[in-house]
């Protein structure tokens, strides 16, 4: 878990557990979990498409020769 899971407040959490005395609280709390762990998964996912485009836009630049050394003298 790299830079603790970006979004993820460990300290945050165990405080709102501590307060969740009774069980509208622990569910308003699991409620909030649900909801920014869906949130987290669409950032990273929105991510992992954005990288996706770019390699793709990187592929039809280069062509299918991929990197060409225009240094070259044949």
């Amino acid at each position: 878990m790299s830079k603790q899971d970006a979004g993820y407040d460990h300290h945050r959490y165990k405080k709102l557990l501590a307060e969740a005395v009774d069980d509208t609280k622990r569910l308003e709390l699991i409620d909030l979990m649900i909801r920014e762990g869906a949130r987290d998964k669409l950032e990273a996912q929105r991510t992992s498409d954005r990288v996706a485009m770019t390699a793709v836009t990187v592929a039809k630049i280069l062509g299918p020769g991929g990197r060409r050394d225009s240094s070259r003298f044949d």
